[in-house]
């Protein structure tokens, strides 16, 4: 059985990855594709219980360390039981967040050591890697403005701007290093403009040229 495809979609607070990984979905299912979409943290439920924990803005002070190991453990646990299975069933893997945020938020945000989070990368990971990211990118006040439209913060979003200016800085360093993986989406143009885009990144992982027609509406 053919291998699917693993496609990640990154990018900071309020950059729309919702309102895509819905629009890739859908996009998929019509080329006769099977999909399954997860998220990170999370996918099962231990993973789901540490995303509790990790988001949870009232629960015990949660030190950088702790942090970033428990997204590698449910990461692992991600992998182990919906990731690898589902791609060795030939099902693509569409994933809201992956290895790609952690560089991001606590490599960029917390500013801990690259060389840790490689680390912990290549032991939990081996050599999985997405075949394809789509990092959606948004100035920090555009994306914390539709944030918070959404309502009550979690314990990430309650983080100073600041924080997530540096974020941006490290999902963009990631893109810088890994071009061909990554590919950067402006998702503070209209709404049709970022899925024009997604679109045309997507359309070589299933051996198509990006075409030139209309799909749900969208003008490509």
């Amino acid at each position: 059985m053919i291998r699917g495809k693993f496609i990640t979609l990154e990018g900071g607070e309020g950059v729309g990855k919702t309102t895509n990984l819905a629009f890739i979905k859908d996009y998929l299912q019509q080329h006769n594709i099977s999909v399954i979409v997860t998220r990170e943290p999370g996918g099962t439920k231990l993973a789901e219980k540490i995303r509790h924990l990790l988001l949870d803005k009232d629960g015990e002070e949660i030190s950088e360390q702790a942090e970033l190991l428990m997204m590698f453990a449910a990461r692992a646990q991600h992998i182990k039981h919906v990731i690898e299975p589902a791609l060795a069933q030939g099902k693509w893997v569409l994933c809201d967040r992956f290895t790609d945020a952690t560089y991001a938020y606590q490599g960029g945000g917390r500013n801990m050591k690259i060389s840790t989070i490689e680390w912990l990368e290549n032991l939990v990971q081996g050599a999985l890697r997405p075949d394809l990211t789509l990092l959606l990118d948004a100035p920090v006040e555009i994306g914390i403005e539709r944030a918070r439209k959404r309502g009550a913060f979690d314990r990430f979003e309650l983080e100073k701007v600041s924080f997530f200016e540096q974020v941006r800085r490290a999902y963009l360093l990631q893109a810088e290093l890994h071009p061909k993986r990554i590919k950067l989406i402006k998702a503070n143009q209209p709404l049709a403009d970022v899925q024009k885009a997604i679109v045309d990144v997507i359309h070589p992982l299933f051996g198509l040229c990006p075409s030139h027609g209309v799909v749900k509406g969208v003008v490509k």
